[in-house]
């Protein structure tokens, strides 16, 4: 994948974007989940830990070693937008 940086910038903005285009554009998505509920209930729920996971994801091995890190790094980023989001929309 070539757009690596641009890809990234569209994550920043908007995770559920970036991993819709990846799920048009690539494999990936289907390489990490055998169906299709998983990776749709992650698209809107949890955009930032199912795009760490896919990209996390190694055929034959899964997701091993620091690849753990970073999908847990995207549910607290997942879990931090949400509570900010309630926050401000409450004030």
């Amino acid at each position: 994948m070539g757009c690596g940086c641009i890809l990234a910038m569209v994550a920043a903005l908007s995770p559920r974007l970036a991993l819709a285009l990846v799920w048009i554009f690539t494999t990936l998505v289907d390489r990490a989940f055998d169906t299709f509920i998983v990776p749709f209930l992650g698209l809107i729920v949890f955009p930032f830990a199912t795009l760490m996971y896919v990209f996390a994801y190694q055929p034959g091995l899964g997701v091993t070693g620091i690849g753990w890190f970073v999908v847990v790094l995207g549910f607290l980023i997942d879990f931090t937008s949400t509570g900010l989001f309630a926050r401000n929309r409450r004030d």
